[in-house]
């Protein structure tokens, strides 16, 4: 497929379309380029599994908003792959949306193409809390999932001897069934999916003891959780295929991580910047001097202080904050560093008798410009 193009122009709809709005329009799309309709038509092919990939990210309202703030790289952020239209043959995407046309011969009740009615695993949800410090250099994390998983004596087929299946005796093989109803407008003829066989057309013939004709029973599975750095609290990082298994070898659910952070005593988060608040002391303040500053990453920074630094200064350490997140920004947010000076409550009859002799100088009461900077400070906060 070429290079991809806007997932709201591929389906030609708005950023604020609502959820039936895009469904009417991939719909509209997916009839016109629908296999049946355009045999042999490669392009067609490719504007068929173009418009598919589109629905899948518009429609999930977490994909959607993790496109909208992140673009293409937002619905994957775990770093494991997801929907990709062009690597998937044409059963795959019957399979994942054929439902909303209402019928199982193809998408628009065409014939031709019938394909089995796979059951897809539910979606698990874990949270994680990150420290300050992962969150700066991204992180794998483990989890012991418990979860469904493929059958271990029936190898997820749901069959016990290995028979396989055959015919819904209920809709005949077609997966649906058809109620006809007597209305005002006369008879009306509704399709609905088969209950006895899920819409697959089939049924296991000798049903595993095991699991009960299901393919899966429950289990526990160690899942690696790749977080991206730059994560913030509240992002939802979507690992696909790590979710419970489908049934009779269905598809696999997701696994969706929900970020937490935990509070961090030296730093404060602003997006991608960091803040710390630095308490100089005095002598430094008046004579000037070297103080270190921490970084995230563990290491510190000299920096010199000019004398006579004001309480109130903030200094902007460029590039020493939180990187972007992956897909979206570019390059380090800043540390920026708030002075404060500190006054001693307490002092040594030495030390007061050295402050008394300042008491009276003029350069000590500050000048007219530092008091206007003051009272300015004061008359903002207040206001």
């Amino acid at each position: 497929m070429a290079q991809k193009r806007d997932y709201y122009e591929v389906l030609g709809v708005e950023k604020n379309a609502t959820e039936d709005q895009i469904k009417k329009a991939y719909r509209t799309i997916a009839i016109k380029y629908h296999p049946d309709r355009n045999p042999g038509n490669k392009e067609a092919e490719e504007k068929f599994k173009e418009a598919a990939e589109a629905y899948d990210v518009l429609h999930d309202p977490q994909k959607r908003q993790q496109y909208d703030q992140f673009g293409f790289d937002g619905p994957n952020m775990g770093g494991f792959g997801g929907f990709n239209a062009a690597s998937m043959n044409m059963d795959d995407i019957f399979s994942m949306f054929g439902d909303i046309f209402g019928g199982r011969a193809g998408f628009g009740g065409f014939g031709g193409t019938r394909t089995r009615q796979q059951h897809r695993g539910n979606d698990l949800r874990l949270k994680v809390k990150l420290s300050l410090e992962e969150v700066a250099r991204g992180v794998t994390k483990k989890f012991k999932v418990r979860k469904d998983v493929e059958c271990s004596h029936c190898h997820g087929t749901g069959s016990e001897d290995g028979t396989g299946t055959e015919s819904c005796p209920t809709c005949h093989g077609s997966g649906v069934i058809t109620h006809t109803t007597q209305s005002i407008f006369g008879m009306m003829q509704t399709q609905g999916v088969c209950p006895t066989c899920g819409g697959e057309g089939t049924v296991v013939k000798h049903k595993c003891k095991h699991c009960g004709g299901t393919g899966v029973e429950k289990g526990d599975e160690v899942v690696e959780i790749k977080i991206p750095a730059g994560v913030a609290e509240g992002m939802v990082v979507n690992v696909p295929g790590k979710g419970n298994a489908g049934h009779r070898n269905g598809v696999n659910g997701d696994i969706q991580v929900f970020i937490e952070e935990e509070e961090n005593k030296t730093f404060i988060r602003d997006d991608n910047d960091l803040i710390y608040n630095l308490l100089l002391d005095f002598p430094t303040a008046a004579l000037g001097g070297d103080v270190e500053i921490p970084t995230i990453e563990g290491t510190k920074l000299k920096v010199k202080m000019e004398a006579g630094t004001q309480p109130g200064k903030t200094l902007r350490l460029r590039g020493k904050g939180l990187p972007a997140v992956q897909g979206y920004g570019r390059g380090n947010g800043d540390l920026v560093v708030n002075v404060s000076v500190y006054i001693p409550k307490y002092l040594s009859k030495e030390e007061k008798n050295a402050i008394e002799k300042f008491k009276d100088s003029d350069n000590f009461k500050g000048d007219a410009d530092t008091k206007e900077s003051i009272f300015k400070k004061f008359k903002n906060y207040f206001s």
